[in-house]
Protein backbone atom coordinates (compact mmCIF):
# COMPACT_ATOMS: atom_id res chain seq x y z
CA UNK A 1 0.00 0.00 0.00
CA UNK A 2 0.96 3.19 -0.89
CA UNK A 3 0.91 6.83 1.25
CA UNK A 4 -1.59 8.16 -1.11
CA UNK A 5 -3.76 5.20 -0.38
CA UNK A 6 -2.89 4.69 3.24
CA UNK A 7 -3.91 8.88 3.85
CA UNK A 8 -7.19 8.25 1.72
CA UNK A 9 -8.03 5.28 4.05
CA UNK A 10 -7.45 7.04 6.75
CA UNK A 11 -9.38 9.88 5.83
CA UNK A 12 -12.37 8.06 4.80
CA UNK A 13 -12.25 5.48 7.97
CA UNK A 14 -11.99 9.15 10.40
CA UNK A 15 -15.18 10.55 8.61
CA UNK A 16 -17.02 7.30 9.60
CA UNK A 17 -15.78 7.56 12.75
CA UNK A 18 -17.23 11.48 12.95
CA UNK A 19 -20.41 10.41 11.52
CA UNK A 20 -21.16 7.59 13.64
CA UNK A 21 -20.28 9.68 16.86
CA UNK A 22 -22.54 12.58 15.79
CA UNK A 23 -25.47 10.09 14.74
CA UNK A 24 -25.26 8.98 18.61
CA UNK A 25 -24.65 12.41 20.30
CA UNK A 26 -28.23 13.15 18.25
CA UNK A 27 -29.77 9.88 19.10
CA UNK A 28 -29.05 10.67 23.04
CA UNK A 29 -30.53 13.95 22.58
CA UNK A 30 -34.03 12.55 21.24
CA UNK A 31 -37.13 13.12 23.03
CA UNK A 32 -39.82 11.43 21.12
CA UNK A 33 -41.73 10.45 24.32
CA UNK A 34 -41.43 13.85 25.53
CA UNK A 35 -42.33 15.10 22.35
CA UNK A 36 -45.30 13.36 22.14
CA UNK A 37 -46.93 14.14 25.49
CA UNK A 38 -46.09 17.86 24.90
CA UNK A 39 -48.44 17.28 21.79
CA UNK A 40 -51.01 15.17 23.81
CA UNK A 41 -51.43 18.22 26.59
CA UNK A 42 -51.26 20.68 24.26
CA UNK A 43 -54.00 18.85 22.43
CA UNK A 44 -55.87 18.60 25.95
CA UNK A 45 -55.68 22.09 26.51
CA UNK A 46 -57.28 22.91 23.35
CA UNK A 47 -60.56 20.22 23.85
CA UNK A 48 -60.82 22.24 26.81
CA UNK A 49 -60.96 25.59 25.33
CA UNK A 50 -63.24 24.17 22.36
CA UNK A 51 -65.69 22.53 25.08
CA UNK A 52 -65.72 25.72 27.03
CA UNK A 53 -63.88 23.55 29.94
CA UNK A 54 -60.96 26.00 30.35
CA UNK A 55 -61.39 29.70 30.32
CA UNK A 56 -59.45 31.84 28.15
CA UNK A 57 -57.58 32.55 31.27
CA UNK A 58 -56.54 29.01 32.41
CA UNK A 59 -55.76 28.04 29.21
CA UNK A 60 -53.26 30.90 28.53
CA UNK A 61 -51.80 29.98 31.75
CA UNK A 62 -51.95 26.10 30.95
CA UNK A 63 -50.06 27.17 27.34
CA UNK A 64 -47.57 29.32 29.29
CA UNK A 65 -46.85 26.28 31.28
CA UNK A 66 -46.09 23.86 28.19
CA UNK A 67 -43.89 27.21 26.59
CA UNK A 68 -41.69 26.84 29.52
CA UNK A 69 -41.44 23.10 29.33
CA UNK A 70 -40.29 23.65 25.74
CA UNK A 71 -37.44 25.84 26.75
CA UNK A 72 -36.32 23.23 29.06
CA UNK A 73 -36.42 20.74 26.81
CA UNK A 74 -34.19 23.18 24.35
CA UNK A 75 -32.12 23.89 26.88
CA UNK A 76 -31.74 20.03 27.35
CA UNK A 77 -30.60 19.19 24.00
CA UNK A 78 -28.57 22.17 23.36
CA UNK A 79 -25.17 20.69 24.23
CA UNK A 80 -26.35 17.36 22.20
CA UNK A 81 -27.22 14.77 25.40
CA UNK A 82 -30.26 15.05 27.68
CA UNK A 83 -28.99 13.13 30.78
CA UNK A 84 -31.04 10.84 32.97
CA UNK A 85 -31.37 14.18 35.11
CA UNK A 86 -32.71 16.08 33.05
CA UNK A 87 -35.30 13.90 31.27
CA UNK A 88 -36.11 13.00 34.60
CA UNK A 89 -36.75 16.47 35.26
CA UNK A 90 -38.33 17.12 32.09
CA UNK A 91 -41.06 13.99 33.01
CA UNK A 92 -41.74 15.71 36.41
CA UNK A 93 -42.43 19.33 34.97
CA UNK A 94 -45.02 17.47 32.60
CA UNK A 95 -46.74 15.46 35.26
CA UNK A 96 -47.21 19.06 37.16
CA UNK A 97 -48.56 19.89 34.04
CA UNK A 98 -50.59 17.09 33.08
CA UNK A 99 -52.02 17.67 36.86
CA UNK A 100 -52.77 21.18 36.38
CA UNK A 101 -54.49 20.88 33.35
CA UNK A 102 -56.80 18.02 34.59
CA UNK A 103 -57.63 20.40 37.37
CA UNK A 104 -58.17 23.43 35.50
CA UNK A 105 -60.86 21.42 33.04
CA UNK A 106 -62.87 19.67 35.77
CA UNK A 107 -62.90 22.95 38.59
CA UNK A 108 -66.07 24.03 37.22
CA UNK A 109 -65.72 27.46 35.87
CA UNK A 110 -67.33 27.47 32.36
CA UNK A 111 -67.56 29.54 29.47
CA UNK A 112 -69.63 29.14 26.15
CA UNK A 113 -68.23 26.57 23.86
CA UNK A 114 -66.34 28.07 20.99
CA UNK A 115 -68.86 27.13 18.34
CA UNK A 116 -71.87 28.55 20.80
CA UNK A 117 -70.11 31.65 21.58
CA UNK A 118 -70.42 32.94 17.70
CA UNK A 119 -74.29 32.95 18.00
Amino acid sequence: MNTRTLKSLLAVASLALAAGAAQAQAASAATPGIDQRQANQEKRIDQGVASGQLTKREAHRLERQQARIDKAENTAKADGVVTKKERAGLHRMQDNASGHIAHQKHDRQRRKPASAAGN
